[in-house]
């Protein structure tokens, strides 16, 4: 079973198997690791598990999982 967690790309940074960058979940920003996902850029919604982004998320699918999360009551606040 794997938990990721949907964030969105604040900054993008590196290239390759370096390419990282600043990810928001609600209101904590982590740094990720980018490398799996080549084609994300800042704007973008991504999947987030172990440190690192595995997928491209589209904002409409983000926010059904925001409201999921929030229905279970493991988000108690605006994650945008």
């Amino acid at each position: 079973m794997c938990l990721a967690i949907p964030g969105l790309i604040c900054e993008v940074r590196g290239q390759g198997l370096t390419r990282e960058g600043r990810v928001r979940f609600g209101q904590i920003e982590k740094e990720v690791n980018l490398a799996f996902t080549p084609g994300a850029k800042e704007g973008d919604y991504v999947i987030v598990h172990v440190g690192c982004a595995i997928s491209i998320l589209d904002e409409a699918e983000a926010e059904r999982v925001f409201s999921s999360l929030t229905e279970a009551g493991l988000l108690h606040h605006e994650v945008s």
